[in-house]
């Protein structure tokens, strides 16, 4: 055991590292990516006479404040007929990362950035991430383009996918941007210098909000997952923060959404195989069905997405700081999500989670291996190529992001718990408000309030409901593992 006072952000990345290793993703880049990245000489510039040339467009991209991997630009153009034509550019990772190249088969390795707070493992290396391929401000990058028009009742009424070149004209941060959209904060710095791009983000927000409001209405669910992410000054852990949805997430939420449905009904309108993301109707829709007769509702026998949403709306309404608990109980009877290999003209298995037929990952090459996959089986239909895929190596491929992208999400969530455990290690007697969330064989977990932070109660524990709220004292933490102990007071 490591003394409790010698616990630093160090010690969470050493441990993010052991779990990522243990779990068959690789932290550090080989020494034949650093060849291929020192021989790149800047942005690629594809002279294909069919890229069109979009830099004139008032682009902006919304992000966390501290993201530098800009995967997306948007921008929104009001039409004669009342509806709205929305153009997502994504940057074109592809131009730079070759199909076999060392860059990709280490992508290939681990699928998927994986995110903790102590430290990001990106897919990509950084300069690629966060300079070449992203589409930072100012700066001319390719990128596939999606247009889409929207009517006035939220419905895609035209779609088309190219290749373009576009230009970052404003980096814009969630937070910034939905306090000035609520009316609880200025309008952010480039907004205030460019009008005409404030008018440009007021309208995308009006129609993703229309989009979330069909999608909703179609049985999309509203689900609150409890993530917390740990706040660092340097070495130091001085505030875990659950992350807030917003207006300005939901925009970009709601395009990324759009833009997946698009290109995979592009894919399958040209023949062409896609790598779907899919979330299977629930086979253990029984015991969904039982846990909302505990809440009082009934809901139908089989499986029904709309009902599930009203359900959920209900609850998160007169409930909402049980909230989370409830979606996470539903989002695990729901299984988890996956990827597969479907034809053209084959029945979509469909997205339940977000009432979608047709959907797949295409928003975030920099940082997902599939959405990477995806670019190139576009690109090579609008070059009217072959897809450089053949069948048997989707398939092979569908498996092996499944797997990685499920491992990425414990190495993140293992972390999670760590440094949890080092922000409560100098508190150990204090007492905290708490939810009790579980409770098994194996022992009874709390969610305190404040910080938000989850861990078991030991010795004697009451016989307390799951959404029982009681009062808790912290009593030990072990940061290697990540446990958090409690035990009930009064």
């Amino acid at each position: 055991m490591f003394a409790s006072h010698h616990h630093q952000r160090a010690d969470l990345v050493r441990i993010a590292i052991d779990a990522m290793t243990e779990r068959g993703l690789a932290p550090d880049f080989p020494q034949p990516v650093q060849q291929q990245l020192d021989a790149l000489t800047g942005p690629n510039g594809d002279a294909d006479s069919s890229i069109r040339d979009l830099r004139h467009l008032p682009w902006c991209s919304i992000d966390n404040d501290d993201s530098m991997d800009l995967d997306q630009l948007t921008v929104s153009e009001r039409l004669d007929d009342q509806s709205v034509r929305i153009m997502v550019a994504i940057a074109d990772v592809d131009a730079l990362v070759e199909k076999g190249s060392a860059i990709d088969e280490h992508a290939r390795i681990n699928t998927t950035s994986v995110y903790t707070s102590c430290k990001i493992f990106p897919m990509l290396p950084e300069r690629l991430s966060t300079d070449l391929s992203s589409l930072n401000l100012d700066a001319d990058r390719l990128a596939i383009v999606t247009e889409m028009r929207i009517a006035p009742d939220a419905s895609i009424t035209h779609t088309d996918v190219y290749r373009a070149r576009v230009r970052n004209k404003a980096k814009l941060a969630y937070d910034a941007v939905s306090a000035w959209i609520d009316g609880k904060g200025p309008a952010p710095d480039a907004l205030q210098r460019q009008p005409e791009m404030a008018q440009q983000v007021r309208t995308q927000d009006e129609v993703a909000q229309r989009l979330r409001q069909r999608r909703h209405t179609q049985g999309s669910l509203e689900l609150e997952t409890f993530q917390p992410r740990a706040v660092f000054e340097g070495e130091k852990v001085v505030d875990i923060r659950q992350q807030v949805q917003n207006r300005a997430r939901q925009l970009i939420e709601e395009f990324m959404i759009a833009v997946n449905t698009c290109t995979a009904r592009f894919l399958a309108s040209h023949g062409g195989t896609s790598l779907r993301r899919v979330v299977r109707s629930p086979e253990r829709w029984l015991r969904i069905v039982e846990l909302a007769r505990r809440y009082g509702e009934s809901l139908p026998g089989t499986p029904d997405a709309r009902a599930l949403e009203a359900f959920l709306a209900r609850q998160h309404k007169a409930d909402p700081l049980r909230f989370p608990d409830l979606s996470l109980v539903v989002v695990k009877l729901m299984g988890s999500g996956e990827y597969v290999v479907e034809q053209a003209q084959a029945e979509p298995v469909g997205h339940f989670g977000l009432a979608l037929r047709d959907y797949t990952h295409s928003t975030a090459p920099n940082r997902r291996y599939p959405d990477l996959i995806t670019m190139r089986m576009i690109k090579a239909l609008l070059k009217g190529g072959k897809s450089p895929y053949n069948g048997t190596e989707l398939q092979d491929l569908a498996a092996h992001c499944t797997t990685q992208e499920d491992a990425a999400r414990k190495v993140e969530r293992r972390v999670r718990k760590s440094e949890a455990a080092l922000f409560l290690e100098p508190r150990i007697g204090q007492v905290f408000e708490a939810i009790v969330t579980g409770k098994t064989d194996s022992g009874t977990w709390v969610r305190l309030l404040t910080p938000p932070a989850e861990g078991m109660l030991t010795g004697h524990v009451p016989d307390a409901d799951v959404g029982r709220q009681l009062r808790v004292k912290l009593v030990d933490t072990d940061v290697e593992r990540g446990f958090i102990d409690f035990v009930a007071t009064h």
